[in-house]
């Protein structure tokens, strides 16, 4: 088993509504155009999976999809959906769980890197993700950069959502690259909720040398999925790794 948290039955009923956001449209429509183009119709394979949110949808647009999730809620979540009966999803650890099959698309989105919690787990999920492909097939990663220059000399903790629904505070260990979410959510009811997740957090850099000790090289980085130029005030990135032809 590796470090990463499951996630029990009460977060797996309460996952689609909090990521709500990442549904919407404008959000979804750039994620599924790129992970098309990136899979140049070859079969696809997400870490991660969860409920489907990217996983279902390819598969829609026609893609052979198949999954690894670490949830079994999460699992019966996404098997519920339209759709869902007839993806192939393994319950599993990303970073050592196979599958059968050669993809020619790895995918894993939002930041799922950074729950995995060592780096030896990290580096054992990039050489995962290069057993599953075919030659020249691609690993696509979607992290945050981690904000910790917005600390000042002595402080901890980084405001990263003040939306008046959702509160987010990021606590960071800059010496084990550890970081808690602090998450407090105002439901409809008047109510205040308080979750907590912990997580690795991993430089773009040494996600580079994570693959290249998998037998990958960078071929993109962009700052989001709309191939926006990644910079050094980018605060996300999206990285494309490729196996030799």
């Amino acid at each position: 088993m590796s470090s990463s948290e499951v996630w029990d039955e009460a977060t797996a009923a309460r996952y689609d509504g909090d990521a709500a956001e990442m549904f919407a449209p404008h959000v979804l429509g750039p994620t599924l155009d790129r992970l098309e183009e990136l899979a140049d119709g070859g079969p696809v394979l997400e870490l991660a999976i969860g409920t489907g949110r990217i996983g279902l949808a390819l598969a829609q647009r026609g893609l052979e999809v198949a999954g690894i999730e670490l949830s079994e809620p999460m699992v019966a979540r996404l098997r519920a959906k339209p759709g869902g009966a007839a993806l192939p999803v393994t319950v599993g650890d990303m970073a050592s769980t196979r599958v059968a099959g050669e993809f020619s698309l790895v995918v894993l989105v939002w930041n799922t890197l950074s729950n995995l919690r060592t780096q030896e787990e990290q580096v054992a999920c990039f050489a995962n993700a290069a057993r599953h492909l075919r030659p020249g097939g691609r690993f696509v990663v979607e992290q945050w950069v981690p904000p910790i220059q917005r600390l000042l000399p002595g402080e901890r903790v980084v405001p990263m959502s003040l939306d008046e629904s959702h509160l987010v505070f990021d606590a960071y260990d800059v010496v084990s690259q550890q970081c808690t979410s602090h998450h407090y959510h105002h439901d409809t009811d008047g109510t205040v909720r308080h979750a907590t997740g912990t997580f690795r957090y991993a430089w773009p850099s040494e996600c580079d040398l994570m693959a290249r000790l998998a037998g990958l090289s960078l071929e993109h980085r962009w700052a989001d999925w709309s191939r926006t130029p990644f910079t050094a005030e980018s605060t996300d990135h999206v990285s494309v790794w490729r196996t030799a032809l």
